[in-house]
């Protein structure tokens, strides 16, 4: 007799073949058969023609912290995803020095947009290196599958301590840093992370550790995956890290890389198409670089006490490491405001915002005399003030203690060049961020809105690709050899979900995470079950069994 039985659904295997109809059994958490009249099972579900897929791999996430104090990873599992990969960009929560951990955490507060009262308050220190941290997680039960990416920031700060974010390693450094990953990649890390990206800064503007590091220092550290043979190197790309020199330590280490990430810019919209014909270029040269996409449009909910989306303008550092009435008298001062506007202009179409402001919206006011500018746009606003922009902006937000909430429409709206970029068979659907910007957006279900919007809505892509995308693909790119299909000897990872109705719904903003902090998530449509090893964790009415942590925190994966 088998543990569970889903008899009567449209089966999409994960490999982009053609659907079939079905049933699927499961034994002690693994597909056993897949077929008809299968026999009896102590519980069985009638799926009435819904779709059955494997449960949605989301490859770019920053739960490493939520993970502490969240085993299930809300609100990740009801919106389909079956496993997680953290870590990504070099942000990591171990190793680390219980001498550092509260920098860490400061530094996520101003990079991943996460809450400082809520870190201090949830995460749970009862680890310090990186095997630690794994096997905290596994002693505590995950609900969806974990993979754990090794974070170049973290590893420099455990070795230079404060020195990480103010210069070059030494070579005796380099070597520490690289035991570390080793050590790492021994215990069950997929890979090693970092980030060259401008934007990427830590409290008070410094830069992340990672963006110090020269190429001696990657070379030496992504040469570590080639010495123990596996792994991916996975990096969010600036100036600094061209894709030529991304393809030699490729060509030099054999090992796969991601790159994130490939936007639609309108402000530089063949960008995004030039980086990804240089991966294809280098593909084809037998060197595996695969960029980092998404099916989103990159949204963000800001105030002006934590404006992330301007972070990646120089004028904007001391924005940074301002604070209360310090940072509303540099709001005030027009030297800084001059300042600012100059960097919109010169580096339009190189950064997230392009100084569209029609597309940056007052979303709600603090004053009820600025009722009237609520869904309004800055621009209207500005042109009806006969001011700049930048100015009508910042002297909203000082006339209301800097309490408006705004949103803006940055990257990824155009549906015809997202439609191409989704089109493209080698380009990796991912970047939710899930646990991380968790007060300025929630894409954690950005697979149903690819079922969903582009599918269905778009016919931009097929729904055997899309599931294609969500499953056999990254756990392919990862080396997650028992997932991402469903075939006989596979984990039992399923997502059931109705075709017809499948999506994601609008933000909405709760106070649930430690300390009352505020996070924004997002409804998921049409999902009608979710299993993680063959256990149930989501139900029919999206509701997630909390009760249940049937995830497994992965360390075995394939040498791709």
């Amino acid at each position: 007799m088998y543990d569970l039985l889903i008899r009567n659904a449209r089966i999409f295997d994960g490999t982009g073949a053609p659907s079939i109809q079905g049933d699927l059994a499961v034994k002690d958490g693994r597909i056993a058969a897949i077929g008809s009249n299968l026999g009896s099972a102590a519980e069985t579900v009638d799926a009435g023609g819904m779709a059955l897929m494997p449960g949605i791999i989301d490859g770019h996430t920053h739960l490493d912290a939520q993970l502490t104090w969240d085993a299930h990873a809300d609100p990740s599992p009801a919106l389909g995803v079956t496993t997680v990969v953290i870590g990504n960009c070099g942000f990591t929560l171990a190793p680390c020095r219980p001498q550092d951990r509260d920098l860490t955490l400061r530094n996520l507060t101003q990079v991943e947009g996460m809450s400082l009262t809520a870190l201090r308050a949830g995460v749970n220190w009862q680890f310090s290196t990186f095997p630690e941290y794994l096997g905290f997680l596994e002693k505590r039960g995950v609900g969806p599958n974990v993979a754990a990416f090794v974070g170049h920031s973290s590893v420099r700060t455990y070795v230079m301590g404060d020195d990480a974010s103010q210069r070059a390693a030494t070579d005796a450094e380099i070597l520490q840093m690289a035991q570390l990953i080793e050590e790492a990649m021994l215990a069950g890390a997929v890979g090693f992370s970092s980030t060259t990206a401008p934007q990427h800064n830590g409290e008070n503007g410094i830069p992340m550790p990672s963006r110090l590091a020269d190429m001696r220092e990657l070379e030496a550290l992504t040469g570590v995956l080639k010495d123990v043979r596996k792994g991916v190197f996975m990096v969010t790309r600036g100036d600094a890290t061209p894709i030529s020199s991304l393809e030699a330590l490729a060509a030099k280490n054999g090992r796969p890389i991601l790159i994130s990430g490939f936007l639609h810019n309108p402000a530089n919209p063949g960008k995004h198409a030039r980086g990804l014909a240089e991966l294809a270029a280098a593909r084809s040269r037998g060197n595996k670089l695969v960029g980092e996409v998404t099916c989103c449009p990159l949204t963000m909910d800001f105030t002006a006490e934590s404006a992330y989306m301007f972070e990646g303008f120089p004028a904007w550092k001391p924005a940074m490491a301002a604070r209360g009435n310090a940072l509303r008298a540099l709001y005030d001062d027009s030297g800084f405001r001059a300042s600012v506007k100059e960097d919109l202009e010169k580096l339009k179409g190189l950064r997230a915002f392009n100084s569209e402001w029609d597309k940056l919206l007052v979303v709600e006011v603090a004053k009820p005399s600025n009722a009237d500018l609520e869904g309004r746009s800055i621009a209207d606003i500005a042109r009806e003030q006969g001011k700049h922009p930048l100015d009508a902006l910042l002297d909203l937000a000082l006339s209301e203690d800097l309490k408006t909430q705004f949103t803006a429409i940055l990257l990824n709206s155009d549906p015809v060049e997202v439609a191409k970029i989704l089109q493209d068979p080698e380009n990796y659907v991912t970047l939710s961020d899930a646990g991380a910007h968790i007060t300025f957006f929630c894409d954690a279900g950005f697979g149903l809105h690819l079922l969903g919007h582009w599918v269905r809505d778009q016919k931009a892509i097929a729904l055997e690709e899309a599931v294609r995308k969500l499953t056999s693909q990254p756990a392919d790119l990862f080396g997650i050899q028992d997932r991402g299909r469903l075939q006989p000897g596979m984990a039992a990872d399923l997502l059931m979900f109705d075709p017809a109705t499948v999506g994601r719904g609008k933000n909405t903003r709760v106070h649930d995470f430690p300390a009352d902090a505020a996070r924004l998530i997002t409804p998921g449509f049409g999902v009608q079950g979710v299993w993680v090893n063959g256990v149930r964790i989501v139900d029919a009415d999206g509701k997630l069994r909390r009760e249940r942590t049937p995830g497994s925190v992965l360390r075995e994966f394939a040498a791709v």
